[in-house]
């Protein structure tokens, strides 16, 4: 079983918060086989536009297109550089991984280190690493011979590309949340190739989703959406440790999941249940009893309010380089997406 190219791309693109600029290009390029109209805008973000047939509303769905990252802080004598998170990172990750720095003139590779275990007094050994303790090697000579090639600000990526597990599941960096923009995207393809829903489909590829949500923001206020579905992954729950009667049952090859609660419009749940159970899609339910912590939550208070649902796609390892996700999960919430939207009557209400 092979990636969709287009996934691919995206799972590969260099794209931080705030630096998306790449990914954007990857996904952009991939919304213009199915419509002329793609845009992006100041802060990132794109958007694909699939033209309604009957004056509709309007649906927005929104996958966030940036990753987590590193950014340098500080550059040595020594030629070590320094940095702090773009974005939630546990730092017992990152050491020893390979990194992918972007520079205002190259492409430039290095690892991320710390003292080693053998020159740890006993005390330290007992203690979890903090981001401040770990530094980035490029190889550099000295300090002038590393600032000659890197400026504060500059920003990195783990150096780590998508590959194959069994049972049709893959590994890779940058799951959360290119699986979500890939969705969006897909999901207004089908549309399109299904001749168009009542109202214009709207895929979203937002941007700093792991900072501040701006992409979200900024995208829900200039297009208006009359609803809006926001996609992005979710624990898989099938992993070692993690409590069900918390998070929920929805491992790996369950299908969507359709989420449910406080800050969601329980009308665009029930219409994915319905989509899902017409089209012989499985599903399971999460409840977020208060915020989402995604795209979702400034979507729905945007302007005088946006009716939001939100989708999630099982994942495991969430925020490391070896996230593992079902491709099967990633293609039924297209076409459970799809299904929605080509399922929404034209004089459909969500007035509550």
């Amino acid at each position: 079983m092979t990636l969709p190219g287009s996934l691919h791309d995206l799972l590969t693109a260099f794209g931080p918060s705030g630096v998306e600029r790449e990914a954007a290009a990857v996904w952009q390029a991939a919304a213009r086989e199915f419509t002329e109209d793609v845009h992006g805008d100041v802060t990132g973000s794109s958007t694909a536009r699939v033209s309604g047939k009957s004056g509709g509303p309007t649906l927005a769905i929104v996958g966030h297109i940036d990753e987590i990252g590193l950014i340098v802080t500080h550059v040595d004598d020594d030629g070590f550089l320094w940095f702090a998170g773009v974005g939630g990172w546990d730092p017992q990750i990152l050491i020893g991984q390979r990194i992918v720095l972007k520079t205002r003139e190259a492409t430039l590779r290095g690892v991320v280190g710390k003292k080693p275990i053998h020159l740890l007094d006993s005390d330290e050994r007992e203690k979890a690493p903090k981001l401040k303790d770990l530094h980035i090697d490029i190889g550099a000579k000295d300090g002038d011979d590393a600032r000659s090639r890197v400026r504060v600000g500059d920003v990195a990526v783990i150096d780590a590309q998508p590959f194959e597990l069994a049972a049709g599941r893959w590994a890779g960096r940058a799951m959360d949340d290119r699986l979500g923009a890939w969705i969006a995207l897909e999901a207004a393809r089908l549309v399109a190739k299904a001749g168009g829903a009542a109202g214009d489909v709207v895929a979203v590829a937002s941007a700093d989703e792991e900072n501040s949500s701006a992409g979200a923001v900024t995208s829900a206020y200039a297009l208006k959406p009359d609803l809006a579905i926001a996609v992005d992954v979710t624990h898989a729950t099938d992993a070692p440790n993690i409590d069900k009667r918390q998070e929920g049952e929805h491992g790996l090859g369950s299908g969507p999941v359709i989420a449910r609660g406080t800050s969601l419009h329980p009308l665009i749940a029930d219409r994915l249940i319905e989509a899902a159970d017409a089209e012989g899609i499985a599903y399971s339910l999460e409840a977020a009893g208060r915020g989402t912590f995604t795209d979702a939550d400034p979507i729905h208070v945007t302007r005088a309010g946006v009716p939001t649902g939100l989708l999630g796609v099982p994942l495991r390892y969430m925020h490391s380089p070896v996230e593992v996700m079902q491709l099967s999960d990633v293609e039924q919430c297209a076409k459970l997406l799809a299904a929605f939207a080509l399922r929404l009557p034209a004089d459909v209400s969500f007035v509550r």
